[in-house]
């Protein structure tokens, strides 16, 4: 019976492609629990696969055509790319004809890496960073006042400021933190006559190339020498040559460079002055304004606080003293309440009889300084040398000292300096996630944060809903210099808000973290961005792309689907949703039931085909014959509640 139901499947599927030109042919598919199913299906229409969960939709779409769409896909490259990519089975199917290549948009999160975000993983942000490296107007960091470029005789007049009496080397940076092997541009300055240069930090003759290897795969900063000079006022006339010499090398960069360093420094001292950008009261001088000064991802523009996460995991004083109407000997002190002769305990004893703090008080009654000293260390940041004195347990003393910065400063200290996993782990229960106070949170510089685009920095937009910063963007009036610059970037920037808006998810903000996200905003997401990818002759697969999207939003969702197929893709999603079933070119009824009394085709063929299925469950579902009543009584409330007080994980506020 069951081989029935498929071969009219099959029938009903060919005869429904005749205006959508040739169709997917799926013979004998039995992965799971499909049932030998034979199904035809229209190319570049919208069709949905419906049913009851787990009656073999996921299996069919992504187990079978997907999979098999995958692997073919795979064998058509090289044997030397496959061979890196694996290999995949094939799916439990005789055959599939007319498959396009596919994509799979399914729930799962795209990534829990902490440094992705919404903006990043639409590439939205690539070219946010593209703009304010373009048309952004720089601000000095100190006083916020809009800086201007430095001309040649400013930056020998702060050179000699700086560095007078100083023998140092005036260089310039042609290569600055990028990657590759450079033999070829060194070769090329040797030639035009200059002699040494500095690589990562070392000076190199350029008449022994030959001794040079650099890696192609890394970072490399090269700085030519232009002239070594003694800086004074008699050399002002030398200064001034080497550093016209420097600037038109790099267009706008010159550096001094100290030759002799400190035993324990890494590497020789640099200063280095932008002929187009510096305060003119402060001696903070800006860096290279390229877009990786507005990436958190790299080293050039990453806060240096927290290294790009926007976030420290710290010492948490409230996890320290979680009930204040204790005292410290009642353990009110949690990483010292299980502690006795021990060597935290030695250190807490000595710290109570060096401040004289009470440990039969309550915390909460201590005096605030008891508290400050106890939890923080001295309020003045001049920490105390405190004598420890330490009996074993065969009685022998141990004497040593420690610096108190208080309980929350000793345990970031011992986390930090510790080689043991497991006091490593005793700590990280006292440890939270707090937002970095250095940046706040945006991630940035504050060289980056400091960079303006009509008077909005680029924090600001990130904070921004997306559909706050589509109303920033679209009303943005661009000079005639920035429209010839920037127009194209911002144009490419309202197209990807606009999809992400349509999606419905214009609540968004775009410095999210991606690990936060849903799955079915993720999947929105993804499907935003195939849609602003303009692809053309694609399977697109979708699982359930309504999942978590308000009733209003659901016409918008069905918009941008069939897009998908009006721009010549084959779209394939599985869903309950009656909305998306009624707007469906193709509805697939798979069923009856579920596990193994399902993966059969109850019915396919136009909405209307399959409500004229008196087989088919979801076409009495759509013809009205049933329906799930709203119920007549509504349970009353307990008087008991669950109480929650405080929540801020992720976006609660």
């Amino acid at each position: 019976m069951a081989r029935k139901k498929n071969a009219t499947a099959l029938g009903a599927g060919t005869g429904t492609t005749s205006r959508h030109g040739r169709a997917i042919v799926i013979r004998g598919a039995r992965e799971h629990n499909l049932k030998d199913v034979d199904l035809a299906i229209p190319r570049d229409a919208f069709v949905v696969f419906t049913g009851l969960s787990g009656s073999g939709k996921s299996t069919l779409a992504f187990d079978t055509i997907f999979a098999e769409g995958q692997r073919r896909y795979l064998e058509s490259l090289s044997s030397y790319a496959r061979q890196f990519l694996g290999q995949m089975d094939k799916p439990d199917v005789d055959s599939i004809e007319g498959l396009s290549p596919a994509i799979s948009i399914d729930q799962k999160t795209a990534s829990h890496n902490p440094r992705s975000t919404v903006g990043t993983v639409t590439e939205v942000y690539d070219y946010l960073r593209l703009l304010w490296a373009k048309i952004g107007v720089p601000h000095c960091t100190v006083c916020n006042r809009v800086i201007a470029p430095l001309v040649p005789d400013e930056i020998v007049t702060r050179i000699l400021e700086q560095h007078d009496g100083h023998a140092v080397d005036i260089v310039a940076p042609v290569v600055r933190a990028r990657k590759g092997t450079y033999l070829k541009l060194l070769d090329e300055y040797y030639r035009q006559g200059f002699v040494r240069a500095y690589i990562n930090g070392e000076i190199v003759r350029l008449d022994e190339l030959d001794a040079v290897h650099l890696d192609r795969y890394k970072r490399h900063d090269i700085s030519i020498i232009v002239d070594r000079v003694t800086i004074s006022a008699d050399a002002m006339s030398r200064v001034f040559e080497a550093v016209e010499t420097a600037l038109a090398l790099t267009e706008g960069l010159v550096a001094v460079v100290e030759p002799v360093r400190d035993a324990d420094a890494d590497a020789y001292p640099v200063t280095v002055y932008n002929a187009r950008l510096a305060c003119p009261e402060h001696e903070a001088d800006f860096p290279e304004i390229a877009p990786r000064l507005f990436s958190f991802n790299a080293p050039q523009g990453a806060c240096e606080a927290c290294e790009g996460l926007g976030y420290r995991t710290q010492v948490d004083p409230s996890l320290l003293v979680p009930d204040e109407s204790k005292t410290i000997a009642q353990g009110g002190v949690l990483p010292w309440s299980s502690k006795g002769n021990t060597y935290l305990g030695g250190v807490l004893r000595a710290v109570l009889s060096y401040y004289d703090i009470p440990d039969n008080v309550r915390i909460k009654d201590l005096p605030a300084k008891k508290r400050q000293l106890l939890l923080h260390g001295d309020p003045d940041g001049e920490y105390d040398e405190i004598p420890v004195r330490l009996r074993s347990a065969k009685g022998s003393v141990w004497k040593f000292s420690v610096v108190w910065r208080g309980l929350v400063g000793f345990l970031e200290e011992r986390y930090k300096k510790t080689e043991s996993d497991s006091t490593r782990r005793d700590i990280e229960q006292y440890m939270a996630q707090k937002v970095c106070v250095s940046c706040r949170g945006s991630r940035l510089q504050p060289e980056a944060r400091a960079m303006t685009v009509h008077g909005v920095t680029l924090p600001d937009v990130l904070a921004q809903s997306v559909s706050d910063a589509l109303a920033f963007f679209r009303s943005l009036r661009l000079t005639p210099r920035e429209a010839r610059i920037g127009a194209r970037i911002v144009k490419e920037i309202v197209a990807r808000l606009g999809f992400l808006d349509e999606v419905g998810l214009g609540y968004l903000s775009l410095g999210r973290s991606a690990h936060t996200l849903s799955g079915g905003e993720m999947q929105r997401i993804r499907l935003a961005s195939q849609i602003g990818s303009q692809l053309v002759g694609v399977l697109y697969i979708l699982d359930e792309p309504s999942i978590g999207l308000h009733a209003r939003d659901n016409a918008r969702l069905l918009e941008m689907l069939l897009s998908l197929r009006d721009n010549g893709n084959s779209v394939i999603v599985i869903e309950h949703d009656e909305e998306t079933m009624r707007a469906a070119d193709f509805l697939v009824d798979i069923g009856p039931g579920a596990g193994k009394h399902g993966g059969q085709i109850v019915a396919a063929g136009t909405p209307e085909e399959v409500m004229a299925n008196k087989d088919s469950l979801t076409g009495q579902y759509l013809r009205g014959d049933k329906m799930i009543p709203l119920p007549a009584v509504r349970r009353t409330p307990g008087k008991r509640e669950l109480v929650v007080r405080g929540a801020t994980e992720h976006n609660l506020r």
